[in-house]
This record gives structure tokens, sequence and C-alpha cells, in this order.
């Protein structure tokens, strides 16, 4: 590895980690619940005067709270704080030991994306060159709505006219409504939705047909994932996308046959290097990829646009939902994602 001037690559590897709380413009509702703020985990990990951070969202779908995410991120750096020099330990190095001695999920993605960007502070290269990808370009996000009424929804869609692509959160009863009004409302769109698993088998037909019917482009996780088999040989008339049926590549045989696409997020796979890996060999099955996100700001958005050069819908709007974006956030515009800055990440 070649250092950038000015980094001491004697200095150890230290690591400092925090919860932060960042309110939402507006109440942010799906299916399960409602949130009035982003609530994150950050992390620092520092070497030789340079800083590189990650942020994850703790989600409690998969059994995560602030809490046991931050005892997980500390039990790892404490192990690693001794030992972990630069000459010790490449840092490519330590991010693979990473894989295997956190599981999936917020605290090992936090941990993995301030690795990498520590790497690209200390090499002075971003991490796309890391990576060996194409730096990314400018993208176009989805906008997501809130579930709401059918008429409150068609209104947000049409006070939202400058944004192209729309993302519905749905919940079950009166799906059918919701997605009719926001068409009507916003003709001109791109449209797609997103159930969080509130769909029955037996409403199944009937919606996947209004969504078809309406031009929506995919559906995101109709059926709660103990359901999933409900979908094999299915017709459809419309994409289905995975979202909470997979985390990781070790999933992917189970949901082949099942879903057309991924959602693939980097809390979900525990960072970057899984969510990588992920979109590739899924896209290389024939699965499309959908890059998405949690609620968070945009550091946490910073890390995903890497994967959306492999994506056929990308959904990085946490940002546009937040009362306020941390300093140097993502640059978006009529909902087009400019790649990150150095000095948020990568």
């Amino acid at each position: 590895m070649t250092w950038r001037p000015g980094i001491d690559h004697t200095a150890p590897l230290t690591f400092a980690f925090r919860a932060e709380s960042w309110p939402l413009a507006e109440a942010f509702v799906i299916s399960r619940g409602s949130k009035t703020a982003a609530e994150v985990v950050v992390v620092e990990a520092r070497m030789g005067g340079a800083a590189g951070r990650g942020e994850a969202v703790p989600y409690a779908r998969y059994g995560e709270t602030t809490e046991r995410v931050l005892a997980s991120i500390g039990a790892w750096a404490a192990r690693h704080a001794a030992t972990a020099t630069v000459a010790g330990s490449e840092l490519a190095g330590l991010r693979q030991e990473l894989q295997s001695q956190l599981p999936a999920g917020a605290a090992r993605n936090a941990i993995d994306c301030a690795l990498w960007d520590l790497e690209a502070k200390c090499t002075g290269k971003r991490v796309a060159d890391l990576l060996g990808e194409a730096a990314p370009q400018p993208c176009l996000t989805a906008y997501t709505l809130s579930l709401g009424t059918a008429e409150s929804m068609a209104a947000k869609a049409a006070a939202v006219r400058h944004l192209p692509l729309l993302k519905l959160k749905l919940g079950g009863e009166g799906d059918h409504g919701r997605m009719l009004a926001v068409r009507a409302a916003r003709p001109d769109a791109r449209l797609i939705v997103d159930a969080n698993e509130a769909w029955s088998v037996e409403q199944l037909p009937g919606l996947l047909a209004t969504a078809a019917a309406t031009g929506i482009e995919v559906v995101e996780q109709p059926l709660p994932e103990s359901l999933d088999e409900a979908l094999r040989d299915r017709p459809r008339g419309v994409a289905i996308c995975a979202d909470e049926s997979l985390h990781t590549r070790a999933e992917l045989d189970r949901v082949a046959g099942l879903y057309d696409a991924i959602n693939v997020k980097l809390d979900k796979a525990g960072g970057l290097t899984e969510a990588h890996g992920l979109a590739a060999e899924a896209g290389a099955r024939g699965l499309k990829i959908m890059a998405g996100c949690m609620v968070a700001t945009s550091l946490a958005m910073a890390p995903a646009l890497l994967l959306t050069a492999r994506a056929s819908w990308v959904d990085l709007d946490g940002p546009l939902l937040l009362a306020h974006d941390r300093e140097h956030g993502l640059i978006i515009r009529d909902g087009l994602i400019s790649p990150p800055m150095p000095e948020l990440w990568g």
C-alpha cells in the first residue's frame, strides 16, 4: 500500500463511535410504524493523522437496537485497538477479517465503511479506485412517499412534480386505491412501490394486477419473508424485488426462482465489502438490482453510490427526508444525486 505524504503509517489504529439523532422533515410512515428522526451510529477510524467515517442504522426489524450495535462496535474495537497498526495489519486485510468476526448488520456496516474511508484518506485514492470500479456518476434516486391515505399520497406526489421517480410505501388494505390515485396525480412519473411485507397471499394477485395496470416498475417485498414460497411460478406482470428476504450472498440460493430483483442495502449486507460482492453476484445470476438505504444522512448514502452502476433502480433519498443534513452532504437536485466530495466520504 502506498501512503499519502504526511500519514504516519506506524501510528496505531483507533476507533471512536457514537449515536446520533437527525430530525426528519416530517414523519416517515411505513406498514410497520412511523418515525420522526433518523437514529444512526457513526464510527470514526483514525490513524496517523487521517480519519475515516462510516454511518449505519440499527433496525428493529432485524433485532437491532442502538445500544446493542454500539456494544458490538465497542467490543470489536477493543479487540483490535491494541494490535491493529498499519505495519501489522493492512486495512484491506482488516476489512476481510471483519466479515467473519461480526455478523451482517449495522455494526459491521459502520466499521467497514469507516475502514474504506480511512484507506482512501491514507492513500489519497478514491474508494472506487480501491475497489477497481469506475467513479460513480450522477444518478436518479427515487423519492419516497410515506404510507397515508390515497388522497394524501396523491397530493404529495403532485407537490413534488419536479421529481421524476417516486417510491410509494404501501400497507395492504387500501393499496389498490393508493396506486390508482398516485398514478392519476402523476401520469408523467416513474413509480415503484414497497409493501414492507404487508400484503397477504390472498391480496397478492389483485394488487399485482393493479400495479401492472398503473405502470408500476417493481413491487418491493410484497409478502412476509416466511411466505416467500408463494411467489414461486406465480404470474406477476410486474417485477418483484426482495428486501427483507435477502441480506447477503448467503440467501441468493434461497430466493432463486422467487424474485426478479433484490434490494441491496449496506446495513443489511453489513457494509460496502459484502454489498459490492452481493450486487456483482446477483447481477451475474440475472437478478436486477435496487441500490437502497435506511433513513439516514448523506454519510450513509455515499458508500451505496458505488453500487449504482449495476442498479436498475436507485433509492438513496435519505437526506431528502431530513430536516437538515450533515456538513458536506450529497448534492441532490431534482432527484439527481452527485457523487460525494472527499470531505464527506471516500
